[in-house]
């Protein structure tokens, strides 16, 4: 329910359109009678209902509601504090739900030493494993999830850098240049000869390009690496990339953004963003003339089919972004 309901919130700032606003809040409210207080993210646990809950009800000004989202919000840390650091259950997804609060609200409703608190338990999260596992000294921050060394935007590595290089977190410049980019370069050595990245350390397969595992999800990394470290070398990786995402992005497994084609089109709206050229907007675009094919390559049917991530929500949500292109973002992921 969060997910369409944050589809509908994305619609209703496309178009001003109020009955938009009015279905957002509708499905946020019903997002509200389902949560599981088993995890603190924005896409698997009750941070996202309560975040875009928050966001919907201060849009139609009952600040009584939304007031009361932001205290749930901002308890559910203390749920679970052997989180995990990745992006889809871990402690970036609980993250990224306050960055989005923030955004929406135009203002520091979530305090800024409180986004730090939990940034900085990701970093003291990631030395201590690279310790006990001896990476320190080939990467100085290490995270798993069900004890696999994850490369990719979700569950990985390439996710919890892009985050901790933003400058809303607060990372210190100290920690960014000694501990940050010698992690990040370490990612960008398992680049495979094709320009495609790993789902996991030393898999020699080169199979999947998702969002989720893959190019698709890792250029979000280098290009925020570009912006942050200046190095060429991290535009040039990202452009190789999409040249991926180009080639092999058109996917069977569905239309969606985890890990179907439209997620895989927004690389190509990133990198429009960042130098303006037209080639990357018209790749885009094929992406979206294959998704408004809707049905018609064979392509599985998702576990969720009209879901935020998996669904048909996500994939109407790019085709929605890629009316205003520089304003698109991929939803739930990018800040």
């Amino acid at each position: 329910f969060a997910g369409i309901a944050l589809l509908y919130l994305h619609l209703y700032d496309v178009y001003g359109e109020p009955s938009y606003l009015q279905v957002a809040e509708a499905y946020a409210k019903k997002s509200l009678s389902c949560l599981t207080r088993r995890s603190i993210t924005f896409l698997c646990g009750d941070a996202g209902p309560l975040a875009v809950a928050a966001v919907v009800y201060h849009k139609v000004q009952d600040k009584t509601q939304s007031e009361s989202c932001i205290t749930r919000l901002l308890q559910l840390h203390k749920l679970d504090p052997q989180a995990s650091d990745e992006m889809l259950y871990g402690r970036m997804g609980y993250l990224y739900a306050l960055l989005f609060v923030n955004k929406h609200f135009g203002e520091e409703k979530i305090p800024q030493n409180y986004i730090q608190e939990v940034c900085d338990a990701v970093v003291a999260s990631g030395e201590s494993l690279a310790k006990r596992r001896n990476f320190a000294n080939k990467s100085p921050l290490m995270y798993e999830w069900y004890q696999e060394y994850y490369v990719g935007a979700a569950h990985g590595l390439a996710g919890i850098y892009y985050y901790l290089m933003q400058p809303g977190l607060g990372v210190s410049q100290v920690k960014l240049h000694n501990t940050v980019k010698p992690s990040v370069d370490y990612v960008c050595q398992m680049k495979y000869p094709s320009g495609n990245y790993p789902p996991c350390i030393d898999d020699t397969r080169d199979l999947l390009v998702h969002w989720c595992h893959g190019a698709p999800g890792v250029v979000y990394m280098l290009t925020q690496a570009y912006k942050v470290f200046a190095e060429q070398r991290y535009l040039s990786d990202a452009l190789q990339c999409t040249d991926v995402i180009w080639q092999w992005g058109l996917l069977k497994k569905g239309y969606g953004l985890c890990h179907g084609t439209a997620g895989n089109a927004y690389a190509f709206l990133l990198l429009y963003n960042l130098t303006q050229d037209t080639k990357y907007l018209y790749r885009a675009c094929k992406f979206a003339e294959w998704c408004l094919s809707y049905g018609q390559h064979g392509c599985r049917t998702p576990d969720t089919p009209f879901s935020l991530f998996e669904g048909m929500a996500g994939t109407i949500y790019f085709l929605a972004d890629l009316l205003v292109p520089t304003k698109a973002k991929f939803p739930a992921f990018e800040l």
